[in-house]
C-alpha cells in the first residue's frame, strides 16, 4: 500500500536544515539500518554507483573535522555523520564490475550486456565526459544525498546537508588523498535540539506556479 500523500507533504514541510542537534539523542539501530538502505538503493546514471559513504562515529575524529567545517556544531553533536565520497575516475574495472553484478542479479550471460558495456565505455571511460568525471560523479552523489534526506524526513529523523567544509582537509584527515574516492558533501543526522530557533521559522519557498511549467 503506498504511503499517503499527506504523510509525504507533512514530512517535507517538517524537515529543515538543523542548526543545533541534541547530542544526547541517538538514532536507533533499526532506523539507521533503513537510512543506510536508502543510500544503497539510491539511483545513479547507468547504475554505476560512483560513490562511497563514510559514517564517522569516532568523537575524536569528528573533533578533528569540525574546525574544517566552519566550526559547525552539527559535526560533533549529531547522532550520525556521513561523508559522501565521489569516485574520481570511472575505469574499465568499474564498468566490468557493474556488468558482472548485473549479470548475476538478472541471470544473464555477460555477453548479453555487451552493448551496454560498450555504451558506458564510449561515454565515461573513452569519451569526452571522461575528462569531467568528478563533476558527473558529484551529480550522482547529490541524488544519493536527496534520497537519504527524504527517507530521513519520512522517519522523522533530522538532517543537515553541509557544503561548508574543506574537502582537501577532510581528505587529509580521513586519509583519502591517494584513494579512488574524495570528499564531496557531508550530511549530519539525528534529532533537533529544543534550543534550535530555526525549527520554528516559516519556510520560504516560491510557489509551484512560479517553478513548474507545463508545455
Amino acid at each position: 500500500m503506498p504511503i499517503a500523500t499527506s504523510q509525504i507533504d507533512a514530512a517535507l514541510q517538517w524537515r529543515y536544515a538543523v542548526k543545533a542537534f541534541d547530542p544526547s539523542r541517538s538514532i536507533d539501530p533499526e532506523t539507521w539500518a533503513c537510512l543506510e538502505n536508502s543510500l544503497v538503493q539510491s539511483p545513479s546514471s547507468y547504475g554505476l554507483q560512483p560513490w562511497k559513504f563514510l559514517l564517522i562515529t569516532d568523537p575524536a575524529l569528528r573533533a578533528q573535522l569540525r574546525p574544517h567545517s566552519w566550526n559547525q556544531s552539527q559535526i560533533t553533536d549529531c547522532s550520525h555523520l556521513v561523508v559522501f565520497l565521489l569516485r574520481r575516475k570511472i575505469e574499465l574495472g568499474d564498468v566490468d564490475r557493474l556488468i558482472a553484478a548485473t549479470s548475476a542479479a538478472r541471470g544473464l550471460a555477460p555477453e548479453q550486456l555487451g552493448f551496454y558495456r560498450e555504451l558506458i565505455l564510449k561515454d565515461l571511460v573513452n569519451g569526452p565526459r571522461s575528462q569531467e568525471i568528478e563533476r558527473w560523479s558529484s551529480n550522482q552523489v547529490y541524488i544519493a544525498l536527496g534520497t537519504f534526506m527524504a527517507a530521513a524526513a519520512l522517519l522523522e529523523v533530522d538532517t543537515c546537508p553541509i557544503e561548508g567544509f574543506s574537502p582537501l582537509e577532510y581528505d587529509r584527515i580521513l586519509e583519502l588523498e591517494t584513494s579512488p574516492y574524495r570528499s564531496c558533501v557531508v550530511c549530519a543526522a539525528g534529532y533537533r535540539d529544543a534550543s534550535d530557533k530555526y525549527a520554528n521559522l516559516a519556510k520560504v519557498r516560491y510557489p509551484a506556479s512560479e517553478l513548474i511549467e507545463s508545455r
